[in-house]
């Protein structure tokens, strides 16, 4: 069995911190006034006590999302990051960098088997 702190580096190693904060801190350390609902992540329909200040509004700008990728596309991905890390870059992240990506997508040259 592995001891807490191999797991902790693992950890690191596979979960960029940024984004992990970002994750957390708008899903899980966000107080809410009002009881949540488990099935969509709404509130209820409870009404709002008078006086009691309205719940902050949720970005607009971004959403948080799931893809699945091959392990091989992933390492890839990874071992992008880290160079842009060793470059001087310390905010590269999965994210940024496929964002990146999608703004160099010539739909004209993408191959017809994808």
């Amino acid at each position: 069995m592995k001891s807490e702190g191999d797991l902790g580096g693992a950890a690191r190693a596979l979960l960029d911190r940024d984004e992990v904060e970002g994750v957390l801190s708008g899903a899980f350390y966000t107080p809410t006034d009002a009881p949540r609902s488990r099935a969509k992540g709404r509130t209820t329909g409870a009404a709002t006590e008078p006086g009691a200040a309205p719940p902050p509004e949720r970005p607009q700008h971004y959403k948080v999302i799931c893809i699945s990728m091959y392990t091989e596309d992933l390492e890839r991905l990874d071992e992008m990051v880290s160079a842009l890390k060793a470059r001087g870059m310390t905010k590269a992240n999965r994210s940024a960098l496929i964002r990146h990506a999608l703004s160099q997508v010539d739909l004209d040259k993408i191959p017809k088997g994808i």
